[in-house]
């Protein structure tokens, strides 16, 4: 090859060398900024996909449709779970209960599950919340079936299982966890929830959920039993009750308890409201502003507590009450309600002692 075309070859193959890495070090540092850009609004909460088309993604369902499918899936979950169960167990828990003789009953016990669903849905409850609510309100009818019918444990768990994942995990394929069980970094007071505090609200609870029950066994529930609960088989546990024998049970509600009410109103932090809920003077308030005050005047923390509590008591209660009269032999309303102001008094005084240790 002639000297001069030798030299103009090597001059071509340099230059496109340096176009070449000239390019891909401007590809890299492309590459690179599109990446900070991207973690940058990540972390403030407001990443949005460049190339969403590129991206495969679930479908998201519409708002109106998500509540109907979640319910639906509970149902079909809890008639699956119970079928397996009856299966699994020979019958034992329908050999202690009764079935529903009509389709009004049925929609009593169907519109009352809704309303629980309902209650944690457009409460903006997660699975977690759902789960530990539901361990409050379904696990007293389930104790007594347990301690006072003959129901063995096994099936009593099993079956508590059983409701207790019918409602949650709708809730964990719909709906992502909060910040208070998802350890997010942004959430406010997070050294509140820490695992030694979080022990000592559950040990708390507990002990409240006990005395309770224990007293309850002692003193109040053997005449309630005797005179309204028919064909009982027996009121040894009533009279043998101890503290070590229900301990596994009040640290069950003593841990869901503390999971439900203690953990969302821990980590509330404070809002603008909270401020002038502060500035409020009676000597200087209108009869108006004095009115709003008594009635709406609870800061942002005191409003989650009273409202995590109000709906423990809530479905404590009426599940309590509709179990007993509408799935168990032989028990009067009188009785019924009698038996679920037990476990709601223990529902309330766990609120309050977890309003102590959680206020400022």
């Amino acid at each position: 090859m002639p000297p001069r075309r030798a030299a103009a070859s090597a001059k071509a193959e340099a230059a496109k060398d340096t176009v070449l890495d000239t390019a891909s070090t401007a590809t890299e540092k492309v590459v690179k900024a599109e990446e900070d850009v991207k973690d940058a609004l990540a972390s403030q909460g407001e990443f949005r996909d460049p190339y969403p088309d590129m991206t495969i993604r679930r479908p998201k369902l519409p708002a109106y449709a998500q509540f109907p499918l979640a319910a639906t899936l509970s149902f079909a979950l809890a008639s699956t779970g119970y079928s397996l169960l009856g299966e699994f167990t020979k019958g034992e828990l329908a050999s202690v209960s009764r079935s529903q003789d009509t389709w009004g009953e049925i929609g009593i016990l169907v519109s009352w599950r809704l309303i629980e669903l309902a209650l944690g849905w457009f409460g903006n409850m997660d699975s977690i919340d759902v789960a530990a609510m539901d361990l409050l309100s379904h696990g007293p009818s389930l104790y007594l079936l347990t301690a006072f019918y003959g129901l063995s444990p096994s099936t009593g768990m099993l079956s508590l299982l059983v409701d207790i994942t019918s409602a949650a995990v709708p809730f964990y394929l719909l709906r992502p966890l909060s910040a208070v069980h998802s350890g997010s970094s942004k959430l406010p007071n997070r050294e509140l929830v820490g695992f030694g505090l979080q022990a000592y609200t559950t040990a708390l609870s507990t002990g409240i959920y006990a005395v309770t029950i224990v007293l309850s066994l002692r003193l109040l529930l053997p005449r309630i039993l005797v005179i309204y609960f028919s064909g009982l088989p027996t009121l040894e546990p009533a009279y043998s009750a101890s503290y070590a024998a229900i301990l596994p049970v009040a640290l069950a509600f003593g841990a869901a308890a503390s999971n439900f009410i203690y953990a969302p109103f821990a980590t509330t932090d404070k809002v603008k409201e909270d401020e002038k809920i502060g500035e409020f003077d009676p000597a200087t308030a209108t009869l108006r502003e004095t009115v709003e005050w008594n009635i709406a005047g609870y800061t942002a923390k005191t409003k989650v507590i009273v409202r995590r509590t109000a709906t423990a008591a809530f479905v404590t209660a009426f599940n309590t009450y509709l179990a007993c009269t509408m799935t168990v032999y032989g028990i009067a309303s009188t009785g019924a309600a009698t038996y679920a102001a037990v476990w709601v008094s223990a529902v309330l005084s766990s609120g309050l002692g977890l309003a102590y240790v959680g206020s400022e």
